[in-house]
């Protein structure tokens, strides 16, 4: 088995830029999401929605809208992985060059998670992601 697809265990969240946050947490929610998580980060404000084993984080910059508005404005998929630091090492050994240095963390959910990036070939970002 690919050592990449061996450390994936599903989708983590999709990642989608708005300049309207609250118009886009309620058009979610009105489809049954319901809000798992809420916060606030130097640039951006944040929410994630979660309706079954779908989850979508819906971010907002802080100052200039900076979402595309237009069809195929999803920043980001991300996957949830089970070992962060065996993802990193079989990313690497596969000749792909993460876009941080180092593995990055953010407090989000209770414990907070880890992660990191690729670009994919039509400049989509893929970010892996180990909730902890």
């Amino acid at each position: 088995m690919n050592p990449i697809a061996a450390r994936v265990t599903g989708i983590q969240h999709i990642g989608l830029p708005t300049n309207d946050l609250k118009k886009t947490e309620e058009f979610y929610q009105s489809l049954g999401f319901e809000v798992t998580f809420r916060t606030t980060l130097p640039t951006d404000y944040v929410v994630f929605l979660q309706l079954k084993n779908i989850c979508i984080e819906a971010f907002q910059a802080i100052g200039e809208p900076a979402a595309a508005g237009k069809p195929g404005a999803i920043d980001h998929i991300s996957l949830d992985v089970d070992d962060i630091e065996a993802t990193w090492q079989a990313v690497k050994a596969a000749g792909y060059t993460p876009v941080e240095e180092e593995i990055d963390a953010l407090p989000y959910f209770e414990k907070g998670v880890r992660f990191f990036n690729i670009v994919g070939p039509n400049a989509e970002t893929i970010e892996f992601c180990q909730m902890l």
